[in-house]
């Protein structure tokens, strides 16, 4: 039996293709070797899309209607312009996402007429690449899509996104520029997630205007973002939403058919309970309000006439407790124990015992937690109350040995104590001020009396020779010189009168008269 070739869709499609005077004209056209956008062969698809372009002009050119070829960069979940067109079915705070500028809330000092951000939104904005910093739910993803406008947009995450999808964007924006179209909006969510080798890949496009960069990031740009692509990025801060911007948000998405289109209400307490659960985060609090509202719905009304009502028994009963904004690894992670530690040398104790349920809420390590009340005994108590690091380090230990949840009981005792007690830094000042003398060259020799003199032929070379043994002197005191003679005079420690260091105070003007040490 004879093999009888079936022609392939494609195949069929090419004929029909022929058949037109568009295509008649493909058949007479013979490619360049090099095309415009850059490739050598017009049997690649980077060529393809520029004999595609040429194929819908021939046939408007002719009067033959044209049917747009599909791109298979293009998403069916997109609009034209490649921003995402919430469904009916997508989460209350993706609906109510502001469709221009004037319906954002907060960020009023990005906002203001004539700003950067309002140049960069409309038909003939600037390709100017863009750093959004922020905390989470303060709009950066939404001002990327109004920046994006009707340019093609491309949504990336730093968390699953590699170098090479990164190139496939740009690649396919360098094809659309050269038939004609605008450069495509990349916009790349937690770039800071990006490693210094894939932030470097996008150098090239950002330099060239490719593409036009829209990250976002949590973190401090100036150490999450290389530098060679933030200066050539324009950085935009975004602030933390007021109480008064959220209840703005919850109050559209009840009347917004977009929203929830009027079908509950809502009482004044429980709008409250929602605006301090979601903190500053929008998308927290329109999520939140989504929980409550379905859970309304769910009840239904006690009226007949009345509309069902999200009480504040309903948001207690939905909502559990607040999310603490807290990342371990992240800005919030230095934050909030420096803010811990300045509480406890500031002898804040209600502020100190604050910042440290944050981070036993957001689940920080322990161990972290007791670390840092170790040095701060040290460097912030010191002297002033030399039990401090012994009840630090005995903290440390419990919490090693108990483990979480009770860890927490001797974290607030020692963090109690230690922000209760007289605070003296003068035993760190003293240490770094030696090392200073040291890395200076102040060192000197070893007086010879000082010097090691148990080994054989010590006393002949003079090591030790006319050394005092301290317990035999007056006083426990013996009056000779220990600083080599560079240093001759020098006084590094300068107790201060609070707490223990007022007796050491006093003891130490004692010792320094026997040892023949004037104050200077």
């Amino acid at each position: 039996m004879a093999h009888v070739k079936t022609p392939t869709v494609r195949g069929l499609a090419r004929r029909d293709r022929m058949r037109t005077p568009a295509g008649a004209l493909a058949r007479s056209w013979t490619p360049p070797h090099v095309c415009a956008c850059g490739s050598a062969y017009v049997s690649t698809y980077l060529c393809a899309r520029v004999a595609a372009s040429a194929l819908v002009r021939a046939g408007e050119s002719l009067g033959t209607p044209t049917v747009a070829a599909m791109d298979l960069f293009e998403s069916t979940e997109r609009t034209g312009s490649g921003v995402p067109e919430p469904g009916p079915n997508a989460p209350l705070a993706v609906r109510m996402r502001p469709r221009a500028l004037d319906e954002v809330v907060g960020q009023s000092h990005l906002l203001t007429e004539g700003s950067p951000l309002r140049r960069l939104v409309g038909e003939n904005a600037p390709a100017t690449s863009v750093i959004l910093w922020g905390p989470p739910g303060t709009g950066k993803t939404t001002l990327a899509y109004l920046v994006a406008g009707s340019r093609r947009f491309v949504e990336l995450s730093a968390v699953t996104a590699g170098i090479k999808d990164v190139r496939a964007v740009i690649d396919d924006s360098k094809r659309r520029i050269a038939t004609g179209e605008r450069e495509t909006v990349l916009f790349v969510d937690e770039i800071h997630r990006f490693t210094r080798t894939q932030q470097d890949a996008l150098l090239p496009a950002v330099e060239n205007r490719w593409v036009t960069l829209i990250g976002a990031t949590t973190e401090n740009p100036s150490f999450s973002v290389v530098g060679p692509l933030l200066s050539r990025s324009l950085l935009l801060t975004l602030q933390p939403l007021a109480s008064q911007d959220l209840g703005a948000l919850i109050d559209r998405a009840l009347a917004d058919e977009r929203g929830l289109g009027g079908r509950v209400t809502l009482a004044p307490e429980a709008r409250d309970h929602i605006l301090r659960v979601a903190g500053a985060d929008a998308r927290k609090s329109l999520t939140l309000l989504e929980a409550v509202a379905d859970a309304a719905l769910a009840k239904g009304s006690t009226a007949p006439d009345a509309l069902p009502e999200i009480t504040a028994e309903i948001t207690e009963r939905t909502m559990d407790a607040a999310l603490v904004a807290y990342d371990k690894s992240g800005d919030q992670h230095y934050d909030v124990i420096s803010a811990f530690i300045k509480s406890v040398r500031g002898s804040d104790v209600d502020a100190a015992l604050h910042y440290l349920a944050r981070m036993v809420v957001a689940g920080e390590d322990p161990r972290f937690i007791a670390r840092r009340l170790v040095i701060l005994a040290s460097e912030d108590i010191g002297m002033a109350d030399p039990q401090g690091l012994v009840i630090a380090q005995a903290a440390a230990d419990a919490v090693s040995f108990i483990g979480m949840p009770e860890g927490r009981i001797p974290l607030a005792e020692a963090t109690t104590y230690l922000a209760t007690a007289p605070k003296s830094n003068r035993s760190y000042r003293a240490i770094d001020a030696a090392i200073a003398d040291v890395r200076a060259g102040k060192a000197g020799v070893v007086p010879e009396h000082l010097r090691d003199a148990h080994y054989a032929g010590a006393e002949r070379i003079g090591h030790g020779k006319d050394y005092v043994y301290s317990h035999d002197a007056p006083g426990g005191v013996a009056h000779q010189e220990y600083l080599p003679d560079a240093l001759r005079g020098a006084q590094y420690y300068r107790p201060t009168e609070f707490g223990f260091e007022r007796t050491v105070t006093d003891r130490m003007t004692r010792i320094r008269d026997m040892l023949g040490r004037t104050e200077s």
